[in-house]
């Protein structure tokens, strides 16, 4: 199986998909390499960054669904290295 490496950064804007958003990273969690969370309390918004290890149809169902999320956007980075397990 080939997997990349790949950074999904999300910007919350509206709290009330936060547990939805939970429960999707929750079921992708074994690809999951790190998360990291920023409250910018000024701007009333949430960051945050995942860092994944999984094949890109895993990382792009992830990035989709949580893309489909209200008042969730979302972007995701891939590396160009491609790893065999």
């Amino acid at each position: 199986m080939e997997t990349r490496v790949a950074i999904i950064g999300i910007i919350v804007q509206d709290e009330k998909s936060v547990e939805i958003l939970n429960n999707i990273l929750h079921e992708y969690g074994k690809y999951i390499i790190g998360r990291m969370g920023i409250p910018y309390r000024t701007k009333h918004i949430n960051i945050i960054s995942i860092a994944v290890d999984a094949p890109q149809d895993v990382i792009s169902a992830l990035s989709g669904k949580i893309g489909k999320l209200q008042g969730i956007s979302t972007k995701t980075a891939y590396s160009n290295i491609v790893t065999t397990e």
